[in-house]
């Protein structure tokens, strides 16, 4: 008979049953994901992002799916620190798996804040430090496109971070993300993830309007994925590798095939996120696959696989 692999990894000395992660804004704080799967034998969670005070988001229509992908606006909406630690944590500690919780915010004050008091939770393994979403005017995307903002931000994270984990998400619109993700990992960060959305648009023929109120958002799914695997890899050998920084490679997964090539790009673990919303329990498949691919290659552990790429 043969052997079952060993998909468990280390995920910057956090120990995953396996590689496979929600991405965040994809599936709430939990309980939103719970009637469609079993959460314990996901590798790991992430939150959707929690900010100081609560934020409406951007004015609708904020979602539009595009050819082999989606647009959205949302514009990190939320419902608080407050709530989030009043409400959703009670959620979040039933878990049996480590959660990460994206955190936003418009200055580097309230980052740090933010991160402070999620630190002091023992439902918190760590923290995803969100400096790149192109849906805001403040904040975002505006922290994670300047080596210099990079350092003061994930430097001020992780002092306020303690003993938790801290992963820095990047964003894809940059010159070189290979310097940004240096600036971070020299700056504190535990792990890297990546890519959060291309900045992108869709016009309305009829009107001659955007189809977004918010004119442009950001695009996911099918469509970035080659795009993600490549920065990934490109981060992988550039920054990652030497200095065994773990990242978290996400973009347009939807099958075990498509995890299995950022994993052999370079990344230790994935997020699964657009594809939630056409299939709400497909992290599960995801992981079954990655199990049958590694026993039909004779692959004893995943661990053999990360970084595999050949020349």
């Amino acid at each position: 008979m043969t052997e079952p692999a060993d998909i468990s990894v280390d995920f910057a000395g956090l120990r995953l049953a396996n590689p496979v992660f929600t991405a965040s804004g994809t599936c709430g704080y939990a309980d939103e994901l719970a009637d469609f799967m079993d959460l314990s034998a996901l590798g790991g969670f992430i939150t959707k992002s929690i900010t100081a005070k609560p934020r409406k988001g951007n004015d609708v229509p904020r979602v539009v799916e595009t050819n082999c992908g989606m647009l959205n606006s949302i514009g990190l909406a939320n419902i608080g620190l407050e709530k989030f630690v009043e409400q959703k944590l009670v959620v979040l500690k039933q878990l049996t798996v480590p959660v990460f919780v994206n955190v936003a915010g418009d200055s580097i004050a309230e980052y740090a804040a933010v991160v402070e008091r999620l630190a002091s939770e023992d439902a918190v393994a760590g923290i995803e430090l969100n400096i790149s979403c192109p849906n805001v005017e403040k904040g975002g995307i505006a922290f994670g496109t300047n080596v210099s903002e990079v350092i003061e931000i994930t430097s001020a994270a992780k002092k306020s971070a303690g003993e938790k984990i801290l992963m820095v998400k990047l964003s894809p619109m940059v010159t070189n993300i290979s310097e940004i993700a240096l600036a971070a990992v020299e700056a504190g960060a535990d792990a890297i993830s990546l890519v959060n959305t291309f900045r992108a648009m869709a016009i309305n023929i009829e009107t001659r309007r955007p189809v977004l109120a918010n004119r442009s958002g950001g695009l996911s799914g099918p469509a970035i994925k080659p795009m993600a695997v490549y920065l990934v890899n490109k981060v992988y050998n550039e920054v990652a590798k030497d200095r065994r920084v773990p990242i978290l490679g996400l973009g347009g997964i939807r099958t075990a095939a498509d995890a299995i090539e950022f994993i052999i790009a370079g990344a230790s673990a994935i997020g699964v996120g657009t594809a939630t919303f056409v299939e709400p329990g497909c992290a599960a498949e995801i992981i079954n696959g990655i199990k049958k691919y590694c026993v039909r290659k004779n692959v004893a552990s995943i661990k053999e696989l990360i970084g595999s790429l050949e020349a």
